[in-house]
């Protein structure tokens, strides 16, 4: 069986894990709506995920105004972050609640400007969302990471109200498929995984010529016309080349308060 087709396997499987191998981007969704039920049970999914020191530094919005919709969709410059279809969750790395709590205490926030807190609200905020596409995956949801709403930060925090030491890390499309795309290759484990000490390799070029063939005949059967590429031409040629590889993330960090020290 092609793995541009069927979803590879694992050594042990449940439920869980199939949903997990089984995940795919989703950027398509039909009109019919998730129902209350479903979003209350990600919120919490969300709600028990694990937390760095327990500080719980993790808000979600769900946008349902169109006009806030279109602002982050504006910011993302994404098609499909438009529009009414999939459920779009901004998830916020939140340390303004526990400032707020900090203050009313008489205490000093001084230690929430230091970088070493930044990391773990990014830690539980990360963690919370991906909670929620293993919890919506396995209920048959399509999910798609929206990284490209920090193609204009500014943006999304104006557009959201975000008070001073929050910051939008990633948005969420959830929703039932209206596609069903290839599942696409992943690296090998044999590059990815070593054990006590980091995994050097003489070349990645050579180690990577049969994925490079696989990630370049995905490409080719998902979209003929555009341009074929392997893995590592990927790598040599995209990364910094606009949208959130090149905003002013730490400029607007220190705005909104973080990583100051």
């Amino acid at each position: 069986m092609s793995p541009l087709t069927h979803r590879q396997t694992a050594p042990v499987e449940n439920d869980t894990i199939r949903a997990q191998m089984g995940h795919r981007t989703i950027r398509a969704f039909t009109d019919d709506p998730l129902g209350d039920d479903v979003l209350t049970t990600l919120y919490e999914v969300a709600r028990h995920t694990a937390s760095s020191s327990f500080l719980q530094q993790t808000t979600i919005l769900r946008v349902t105004d169109p006009a806030i919709r279109e602002e982050l969709h504006l910011a993302s410059g994404q098609p499909y972050v438009g529009g009414t279809r999939g459920e779009l969750l901004v998830f916020i790395a939140d340390q303004y609640r526990n400032s707020r709590i900090r203050a009313e205490g008489g205490v000093d926030n001084e230690p929430l400007e230091r970088t070493n807190l930044l990391l773990t609200a990014l830690h539980d905020t990360l963690l919370s969302a991906q909670n929620v596409v293993v919890a919506a995956e396995s209920m048959g949801l399509g999910t798609c990471y929206l990284g490209s709403i920090l193609a204009d930060p500014r943006r999304v925090i104006a557009a959201l109200d975000l008070p001073p030491l929050t910051f939008p890390v990633v948005g969420l499309l959830v929703g039932r498929p209206a596609q069903d795309p290839q599942y696409k290759p992943r690296l090998p484990l044999s590059v990815i995984t070593g054990e006590n000490t980091y995994p050097r390799l003489d070349s990645y070029s050579e180690a990577l010529v049969d994925y490079d063939a696989l990630v370049t005949e995905y490409y080719d059967l998902r979209d003929a016309a555009r341009r074929v590429e392997s893995f590592t031409t990927l790598v040599r040629t995209s990364i910094g080349r606009g949208g959130a590889h090149v905003s002013p993330i730490l400029d607007v960090l220190h705005e909104q308060g973080f990583a100051l020290r």
